[in-house]
């Protein structure tokens, strides 16, 4: 049984994650009616993720520094101001960045809160409830935010008094800052922690110094390295997916932009249900065991290119999910407990988000230069829709991307496994 504490957290976490999410279709929408480029969609994603990585120094350390639970609160506050911000006018891209930025700092306090709050043994089940929410959060959070940003409300608007004080984006991000509000009073409510603080030092180079030495020890431990590695790749291979899904959804089994959607949602209810599973029946000192559903879930990744059907593709990209949250959630607990052993919960947390979104930006990267620099001519069943869109640029070469994709995920979890195979040898002996 958690503590009391915890499932205030977990609340927390809910309301800020749909937050997060539900803006982020705000900010597209915006976007397309400022008649903004095409990049500037992509560079809205960018700019989030970017964050983890420039401010990961700064990020622990703040965590480290105050009581986690109100650093929670004045990052869920950043958030609100940045989503008024972008009501008032200020670029979404600049907007959504802030947010990035909140997010960026708010997370080694969440995941240190969590792993100062719990036992080591309630750790797997604790991260599998916490990326269930978070699924739950994203899932629901694009629904809200598609259906905030959709003609529906802008015609209620329209009907309705409050139309002559607010158009519908105005209305959206009113109810976002509403979400981000109630998630910074769960925050104030949840009891402060009792661990010792560290001081906050500002300078640039003692704290760059301090987080340099956080990632070596992180990166020199041998349960740290393998796990660090896993949820790297998992994290890279995950954000890469829901591109590769997408295009492999229009392109291969030449259904509409909605239902393919609908297919990446499959996907992170199968998470949810992973994650679940992991934090049901697999313990901290089993955890390595689960790393052959990483692998596996490669050699499914392959399988997609023999799906024409959209039943069985969603079955298959079900499993996927499943077998991705089941193999994470544990290794996520192993490196948030060595962490937290070796030099501290929030510089361990911003060690890792600094890893895992670096992997993220690698790997969409790499993915966008596939689609840029490569492509095959569009399938006889494609939508005449498609072959507008892409009659000049070709289309992403689905059956060069999906085997890479999946060789990818193979090759790696394959050398992690046996890397961590002659660890363990040379223990025992």
């Amino acid at each position: 049984m958690m503590q009391a504490g915890f499932y205030k957290i977990l609340a927390a976490q809910f309301f800020s994650a749909l937050a997060d999410n539900a803006l982020f279709f705000a900010a597209l929408a915006l976007l397309k009616s400022q008649q903004a480029p095409e990049w500037h969609l992509s560079m809205l994603l960018w700019g989030f993720t970017v964050s983890y990585v420039l401010i990961a120094p700064y990020a622990g350390a703040l965590a480290d520094a105050r009581p986690k639970n109100q650093v929670m609160m004045i990052c869920n506050g950043i958030k609100l101001f940045a989503c008024l911000l972008m009501g008032l006018g200020a670029s979404p891209l600049w907007a959504y960045a802030l947010v990035g930025l909140g997010a960026a700092a708010y997370s080694p306090a969440k995941y240190g809160l969590i792993t100062e709050s719990l036992a080591p043994a309630q750790l797997v089940a604790a991260n599998g409830w916490l990326e269930s929410s978070t699924v739950f959060a994203i899932i629901l959070g694009t629904l809200l935010g598609g259906y905030l940003s959709g003609s529906f409300v802008s015609q209620w608007l329209a009907g309705n008094t409050l139309g002559h004080y607010l158009n519908g984006i105005e209305f959206s991000i009113l109810i976002i800052s509403l979400l981000y509000s109630i998630a910074a009073a769960i925050n104030a409510a949840i009891a402060r922690p009792t661990t010792a603080l560290k001081p906050l030092y500002l300078s640039p180079r003692y704290q760059i110094a301090v987080f340099y030495d956080c990632l070596w020890r992180l990166w020199r431990d041998p349960q740290g390295q393998v796990s660090m590695a896993i949820t790297t790749l998992f994290w890279g291979a995950g954000a890469t997916m829901r591109l590769v899904v997408l295009n492999w959804a229009l392109l291969w089994l030449a259904i509409d932009l909605e239902s393919a959607t609908r297919l990446i949602a499959v996907v992170a209810v199968g998470i949810a249900i992973g994650a679940l599973l992991a934090g049901r029946y697999v313990s901290l000192p089993h955890a390595f065991r689960v790393m052959p559903a990483g692998l596996l879930m490669g050699v499914l990744l392959i399988f997609m290119l023999w799906v024409n059907q959209i039943a069985v593709a969603a079955l298959l990209l079900l499993l996927i999910g499943i077998l991705s949250g089941f193999f994470v959630v544990p290794l996520n607990a192993v490196l948030q407990h060595r962490g937290q052993q070796l030099m501290g919960a929030g510089h361990s947390i911003a060690v890792q988000n600094f890893n895992e979104n670096l992997g993220i930006l690698i790997m969409v990267g790499l993915h966008a230069l596939m689609i840029k620099y490569l492509s095959l001519p569009l399938a006889p069943n494609s939508s005449a829709l498609l072959q507008v869109q892409y009659a000049t640029h070709g289309v992403p070469p689905m059956q060069m991307i999906l085997i890479s994709f999946g060789l990818l995920v193979i090759i790696t979890m394959s050398a992690i496994m046996v890397h961590h195979h002659r660890q363990v040898l040379t223990h025992r002996r």
